[in-house]
């Protein structure tokens, strides 16, 4: 029993068909997304070397611009995989969680809890999709869509974030 899918999408695509072909591959959060189980969590987990990796910099600057970048090219990248798929914002794809989480902790400054309290928040916004963000996940379409309310939960929970560290100090 494997805990990753054997077939994607409509098109029943292989893991090895996601994996080879650069826009799923990336869509699907490296492979990430081939989980059986919570590929949403997965893809966030995906998110954390790259967050690591980017604050390593040191700079707000490349922070944001990779994270905008990040956004963008997702709205693309995820809209290109659910046509791939033949099917719109099929679990797999989780470039938007990799989005979302980046933007939770876009102006949060780097402590351990920080990111395990982000995670957290983000996953909640996620999964729950408090107003507006289940109105966006059933109403707006494409990659847009697909990338909207993981963007939107990821402003929420980032600020609620700040707000509880602010409570802190």
């Amino acid at each position: 029993m494997s805990i990753f899918l054997e077939f994607a999408g409509k098109k029943q695509l292989t893991p090895r068909q996601i994996l080879t072909d650069p826009v799923l591959f990336l869509a699907f959060g490296f492979g990430s997304g081939l989980a059986k189980k919570a590929p949403g969590t997965f893809g966030t987990v995906a998110a954390i070397p790259l967050y690591l990796l980017l604050i390593q910099f040191d700079n707000l600057w490349i922070y944001s611009i990779f994270t905008i970048i990040a956004s963008i090219v997702g709205i693309w990248l995820c809209g290109i995989a659910a046509d791939k798929l033949g099917e719109h914002d099929f679990g797999g794809i989780v470039w938007d969680e990799i989005a979302g989480l980046l933007i939770t902790l876009w102006w949060v400054p780097f402590t351990w809890q920080n990111l395990l309290l982000g995670f957290i928040l983000f996953r909640a916004f996620d999964i729950v999709k408090p107003w507006p963000i289940r109105w966006l996940d059933r109403h707006v379409e494409g990659g847009f869509g697909i990338m909207l309310d993981d963007i939107v939960a990821g402003v929420f929970a980032g600020g609620l974030l700040m707000w509880l560290l602010s409570l802190a100090h």
